[in-house]
Protein backbone atom coordinates (compact mmCIF):
# COMPACT_ATOMS: atom_id res chain seq x y z
CA UNK A 1 0.00 0.00 0.00
CA UNK A 2 1.19 3.63 -0.84
CA UNK A 3 2.48 6.05 1.63
CA UNK A 4 0.56 8.89 2.86
CA UNK A 5 1.58 12.00 0.67
CA UNK A 6 3.55 14.09 2.96
CA UNK A 7 1.69 18.15 3.95
CA UNK A 8 3.39 20.40 1.81
CA UNK A 9 4.65 18.57 -1.18
CA UNK A 10 2.84 18.80 -4.29
CA UNK A 11 1.08 15.39 -6.02
CA UNK A 12 3.37 15.38 -8.81
CA UNK A 13 6.41 15.30 -7.11
CA UNK A 14 5.16 12.88 -5.05
CA UNK A 15 4.08 10.80 -7.38
CA UNK A 16 6.96 11.20 -9.57
CA UNK A 17 8.95 10.27 -6.29
CA UNK A 18 7.05 6.68 -6.14
CA UNK A 19 7.24 6.01 -9.35
CA UNK A 20 10.88 6.60 -9.12
CA UNK A 21 11.98 4.70 -6.08
CA UNK A 22 9.78 1.84 -7.99
CA UNK A 23 12.07 1.59 -10.65
CA UNK A 24 14.98 1.71 -8.48
CA UNK A 25 13.56 -1.48 -6.88
CA UNK A 26 13.11 -2.82 -10.28
CA UNK A 27 9.31 -3.17 -9.93
CA UNK A 28 8.77 -2.40 -13.56
CA UNK A 29 11.20 -4.75 -15.15
CA UNK A 30 9.30 -7.98 -15.53
CA UNK A 31 6.42 -6.72 -16.67
CA UNK A 32 4.42 -8.59 -20.05
CA UNK A 33 4.66 -6.31 -23.64
CA UNK A 34 7.41 -4.48 -21.36
CA UNK A 35 8.99 -2.13 -24.12
CA UNK A 36 6.46 -3.34 -26.89
CA UNK A 37 4.52 -0.47 -28.89
CA UNK A 38 0.97 -0.43 -27.78
CA UNK A 39 -1.32 -2.37 -30.08
CA UNK A 40 -3.13 -0.56 -32.53
CA UNK A 41 -6.77 0.77 -32.07
CA UNK A 42 -9.20 1.20 -34.83
CA UNK A 43 -10.38 5.06 -35.25
CA UNK A 44 -13.89 5.02 -33.76
CA UNK A 45 -13.71 2.28 -31.39
CA UNK A 46 -13.36 2.73 -28.30
CA UNK A 47 -14.77 -0.58 -27.06
CA UNK A 48 -12.25 -2.63 -27.78
CA UNK A 49 -10.29 -2.71 -24.39
CA UNK A 50 -13.74 -4.50 -23.06
CA UNK A 51 -13.68 -7.03 -26.26
CA UNK A 52 -9.98 -8.24 -25.16
CA UNK A 53 -11.05 -7.72 -21.54
CA UNK A 54 -13.84 -10.40 -22.02
CA UNK A 55 -12.13 -12.29 -24.15
CA UNK A 56 -8.81 -12.30 -21.56
CA UNK A 57 -11.44 -13.47 -18.96
CA UNK A 58 -12.36 -16.67 -21.57
CA UNK A 59 -16.45 -14.54 -22.03
CA UNK A 60 -18.25 -13.96 -25.38
CA UNK A 61 -19.57 -10.70 -26.12
CA UNK A 62 -22.85 -12.17 -25.63
CA UNK A 63 -22.79 -11.63 -22.09
CA UNK A 64 -23.42 -7.77 -22.58
CA UNK A 65 -26.46 -8.46 -24.66
CA UNK A 66 -29.47 -7.83 -22.83
CA UNK A 67 -31.62 -10.79 -21.42
CA UNK A 68 -33.87 -10.68 -23.69
CA UNK A 69 -31.66 -10.43 -27.04
CA UNK A 70 -29.06 -13.09 -25.24
CA UNK A 71 -32.50 -15.35 -24.62
CA UNK A 72 -33.31 -14.85 -28.29
CA UNK A 73 -29.69 -15.87 -29.48
CA UNK A 74 -29.69 -18.83 -27.36
CA UNK A 75 -32.98 -20.57 -28.97
CA UNK A 76 -31.43 -19.66 -32.47
CA UNK A 77 -28.26 -21.15 -31.93
CA UNK A 78 -30.58 -24.87 -30.31
CA UNK A 79 -29.82 -27.19 -32.99
CA UNK A 80 -25.94 -25.79 -32.82
CA UNK A 81 -26.21 -26.47 -29.23
CA UNK A 82 -27.84 -29.88 -29.32
CA UNK A 83 -25.47 -31.45 -32.47
CA UNK A 84 -23.73 -33.48 -29.88
CA UNK A 85 -26.04 -34.29 -27.73
CA UNK A 86 -26.37 -38.26 -27.93
CA UNK A 87 -29.88 -38.73 -26.06
CA UNK A 88 -33.09 -37.54 -26.39
CA UNK A 89 -33.76 -37.18 -22.33
CA UNK A 90 -30.88 -34.87 -22.61
CA UNK A 91 -32.01 -32.41 -25.31
CA UNK A 92 -34.98 -32.33 -23.48
CA UNK A 93 -33.62 -31.24 -20.14
CA UNK A 94 -31.07 -28.27 -22.63
CA UNK A 95 -34.95 -27.40 -23.81
CA UNK A 96 -36.69 -27.38 -20.23
CA UNK A 97 -33.43 -25.34 -18.55
CA UNK A 98 -33.58 -22.54 -21.71
CA UNK A 99 -37.24 -22.43 -21.38
CA UNK A 100 -36.90 -22.12 -17.55
CA UNK A 101 -34.46 -19.26 -18.05
CA UNK A 102 -36.99 -17.49 -20.10
CA UNK A 103 -39.87 -17.95 -18.00
CA UNK A 104 -37.90 -16.19 -15.35
CA UNK A 105 -37.49 -13.14 -17.32
CA UNK A 106 -40.96 -13.39 -18.51
CA UNK A 107 -42.34 -13.05 -14.99
CA UNK A 108 -39.85 -9.76 -14.37
CA UNK A 109 -38.55 -8.27 -17.53
CA UNK A 110 -36.01 -6.07 -17.89
CA UNK A 111 -34.23 -3.89 -20.71
CA UNK A 112 -35.75 -3.79 -23.53
CA UNK A 113 -39.10 -5.05 -24.96
CA UNK A 114 -38.07 -7.94 -26.87
CA UNK A 115 -40.92 -10.84 -27.63
CA UNK A 116 -39.25 -13.94 -26.25
CA UNK A 117 -41.70 -16.76 -26.37
CA UNK A 118 -41.14 -20.42 -24.71
CA UNK A 119 -39.03 -23.47 -27.29
CA UNK A 120 -41.63 -26.25 -27.76
CA UNK A 121 -39.47 -29.29 -26.66
CA UNK A 122 -40.90 -31.96 -28.81
CA UNK A 123 -40.24 -29.45 -32.01
CA UNK A 124 -36.78 -29.29 -31.23
CA UNK A 125 -36.16 -33.44 -30.61
CA UNK A 126 -37.91 -33.88 -34.03
CA UNK A 127 -35.68 -31.60 -35.48
CA UNK A 128 -32.75 -32.94 -33.39
CA UNK A 129 -33.63 -36.57 -34.33
CA UNK A 130 -33.65 -35.59 -38.13
CA UNK A 131 -30.76 -33.52 -38.33
CA UNK A 132 -29.00 -36.92 -36.16
CA UNK A 133 -30.29 -39.25 -38.81
CA UNK A 134 -29.40 -37.18 -41.68
CA UNK A 135 -26.03 -36.44 -39.78
CA UNK A 136 -25.16 -40.56 -39.65
CA UNK A 137 -26.50 -41.14 -42.89
CA UNK A 138 -23.38 -38.53 -44.44
CA UNK A 139 -21.12 -40.32 -41.75
CA UNK A 140 -22.05 -43.57 -43.44
CA UNK A 141 -21.64 -42.72 -46.57
CA UNK A 142 -18.43 -40.97 -45.81
CA UNK A 143 -17.41 -44.29 -44.11
CA UNK A 144 -18.43 -46.46 -47.04
CA UNK A 145 -16.26 -44.14 -50.03
CA UNK A 146 -13.25 -44.21 -47.55
CA UNK A 147 -13.84 -48.24 -47.44
CA UNK A 148 -14.25 -48.24 -51.38
CA UNK A 149 -11.19 -45.69 -51.42
CA UNK A 150 -9.77 -48.36 -49.38
CA UNK A 151 -10.58 -51.33 -51.48
CA UNK A 152 -9.22 -49.46 -54.61
CA UNK A 153 -6.00 -48.62 -53.33
CA UNK A 154 -5.42 -52.59 -52.11
CA UNK A 155 -6.58 -53.83 -55.57
CA UNK A 156 -4.03 -51.29 -57.27
CA UNK A 157 -1.58 -52.57 -54.72
CA UNK A 158 -1.93 -55.87 -55.36
CA UNK A 159 -2.37 -55.82 -59.30
CA UNK A 160 1.06 -53.82 -59.00
CA UNK A 161 2.28 -56.70 -57.15
CA UNK A 162 1.22 -59.21 -59.49
CA UNK A 163 2.66 -56.83 -62.55
CA UNK A 164 5.95 -57.00 -61.18
CA UNK A 165 6.30 -60.80 -60.17
CA UNK A 166 5.62 -61.37 -63.81
CA UNK A 167 7.99 -58.93 -64.73
CA UNK A 168 10.82 -60.93 -62.53
CA UNK A 169 9.42 -63.83 -63.38
CA UNK A 170 6.87 -66.10 -61.72
CA UNK A 171 9.38 -68.32 -59.06
CA UNK A 172 6.40 -70.43 -58.64
CA UNK A 173 4.86 -71.63 -62.35
CA UNK A 174 5.83 -75.07 -63.46
CA UNK A 175 7.98 -74.48 -65.85
CA UNK A 176 10.23 -72.90 -63.36
CA UNK A 177 9.87 -75.81 -60.99
CA UNK A 178 10.45 -78.32 -64.20
CA UNK A 179 13.73 -76.25 -64.84
CA UNK A 180 15.02 -76.17 -61.61
CA UNK A 181 14.55 -80.12 -61.60
CA UNK A 182 16.51 -80.65 -64.55
CA UNK A 183 19.06 -78.51 -63.41
CA UNK A 184 19.87 -80.66 -60.10
CA UNK A 185 19.71 -84.01 -62.82
CA UNK A 186 22.02 -82.26 -64.75
CA UNK A 187 24.34 -81.73 -62.11
CA UNK A 188 24.14 -85.66 -60.72
CA UNK A 189 24.94 -86.93 -63.93
CA UNK A 190 27.90 -84.20 -64.34
CA UNK A 191 28.92 -85.57 -60.78
CA UNK A 192 28.66 -89.54 -61.55
CA UNK A 193 32.22 -90.63 -62.73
Amino acid sequence: MAERKPPGMGFESWIDKQVREAQERGEFDDLPLAGKPLPPRRQGDEYTWIREKLAAEGESTDALLPTPLRLRKEVHKLPETLRDVRSEQTVRDVVDELNERIKQWLRAPSGPNIPVTLVDADTVVDEWRKARAERMAAEQQVARERAAAAEQAAAAERLAAEEARRARGNPLSPLTWLNWWRRQLGRREDRTP
